[in-house]
């Protein structure tokens, strides 16, 4: 491939929201055939700059080239007029819809007046075996695992035409696995012509793919040099600004009495099969206990059995001795159990409220934040605040809306929250999504 030809230049690019400078002169080259890696802590400023390449943001200054060509990319439809494709870390498709139906959806091919839904199948078949994907086209969406569902989203960026894709933090909530299968897709796509920006958290990952990386830190650029020529050490000092060790000293666990005891616990999924059959264990105070397998096998119902979102068919769960199944789910968490929901944006936050509103979902009408059935905002604003600050939560101001915080700082938000709840038990479901260092701050005790 020839990487010495440029196919996206950005020029001195600067984006501004209300308190924060997201974007501060940032300067970008990708090459034809490369991969190129965007590094950087929770809010450095990585996807505002490539949703300003894919044309959901507008910046305030500077400018794009592709191809060479000065564009001004005012709407995703532009950019995929341009040949940009993105695969969003919060994949966009729609469950109930087919494989096929979701990729053609909006530029379906037409027979007369109807959808030529043969044609369709026909088109994403062959470009699904020409990228080795393997995805089958008459799936629906929610048949199929994570890993499945991203090759879905790669598929819709191919069938509009992409030859430069951008990935959002990709290997987020895949499997081992899934991630050297996506990687192994990465250089297939890279070997058929296309440009890849990856976005990504994960140094390991960098060394094994990226031709090159640029580091990006609270929206300044920092560095941009070949990958052969560094190491994640260095990499990650200039991530952070400052030294770090890549080894994690842990302490031996001391486990304590039983907290948490779930015996013969059997719970049903779609269309009433059991998703848990008899499922007993017991969590100890002062222990983590690892709930491991691969997508789809009955952990979601495990954590919405526990936390009073699903029903319970038969079995017993017990916090503390206190029996909870069936309870409901404002009961449990007030019985001691906190939830890190694996989709933070469907059940850890509501994405139109304030950080600060966000901060007491479960306690809102407890003392001292409501009393008599009013809300005290002074009493919310200082524990927003508080918060924030000891969780590093990086938003402009505890008045800004959610959807506008990083999904990094999303996450820290949801983890603080449930945190400071000071539960008995914690659960988290894919805890580290889309974070650099989720859990290098969390401590636990008792």
């Amino acid at each position: 491939m020839d990487k010495a030809k440029t196919v996206v230049e950005m020029r001195e690019i600067t984006k501004r929201f209300p308190g924060i400078v997201a974007n501060d002169n940032v300067s970008f080259k990708l090459g034809k055939g490369e991969i190129h890696a965007l590094l950087g802590e929770n809010g450095a400023g990585k996807s505002t700059l490539m949703n300003i390449l894919f044309g959901l943001y507008q910046p305030d200054e500077g400018e794009i080239l592709i191809n060479g060509e000065r564009a001004v990319i005012d709407g995703p439809n532009k950019a995929i007029e341009l040949g940009i494709g993105m695969v969003h870390q919060h994949f966009k498709l729609v469950h109930p819809f087919t494989v096929t139906e979701n990729i053609v959806l909006g530029t379906e091919p037409k027979k007369g007046l109807a959808i030529h839904y043969k044609k369709a199948r026909e088109q994403v078949e062959k470009l699904s075996k020409q990228y080795g994907l393997n995805v089958d086209p008459d799936a629906t969406i929610d048949e199929i695992s994570v890993g499945m569902q991203q090759r879905v989203e790669i598929l819709k960026t191919l069938y509009r035409g992409a030859d430069i894709l951008i990935f959002d933090e990709p290997t987020a909530v895949l499997t081992p696995q899934e991630i050297e299968e996506l990687l192994g897709i990465m250089r297939s796509l890279v070997a058929q012509g296309k440009s890849i920006i990856l976005i990504t958290h994960k140094l390991k990952e960098i060394m094994a793919i990226a031709d090159s990386v640029t580091i990006i830190r609270r929206g300044k650029v920092i560095d941009s040099l070949p990958i052969a020529g560094t190491n994640p050490k260095e990499l990650a000092e200039k991530m952070v600004g400052r030294e770090v060790s890549l080894k994690l000293d842990k302490k031996k666990s001391e486990s304590g009495d039983t907290i948490l005891d779930v015996k013969d616990l059997v719970v049903k999924g779609r269309q009433g099969i059991k998703a848990l059959n008899e499922l007993s264990f017991q969590v100890r105070r002062g222990e983590i206990l690892g709930i491991a397998g691969v997508e789809g096998n009955g952990q979601s119902e495990l954590i919405e059995a526990l936390t009073g979102l699903r029903p319970v068919h038969s079995g017993t769960i017990a916090l503390s001795g206190q029996p909870l199944a069936g309870a409901s789910p404002r009961r449990i968490s007030e019985a001691g159990l906190s939830l890190i929901p694996e989709d933070r944006h469907k059940h850890g936050l509501v994405l139109d409220f304030a950080v600060r509103e966000n901060m007491v979902l479960e306690t809102y009408y407890k003392e001292p934040f409501a009393k008599r059935g009013f809300l005290n905002f002074e009493a919310i604003d200082k524990h927003a605040e508080r918060l924030i600050a000891e969780f590093d939560v990086r938003t402009p101001t505890i008045f800004t809306e959610a959807r506008a915080l990083s999904g990094g700082n999303q996450q820290k938000a949801i983890i603080a929250r449930e945190i400071d709840k000071n539960p008995e038990v914690l659960i988290a479901a894919q805890p580290t999504r889309g974070w650099t260092s989720a859990l290098s701050s969390l401590s636990i005790s008792g």
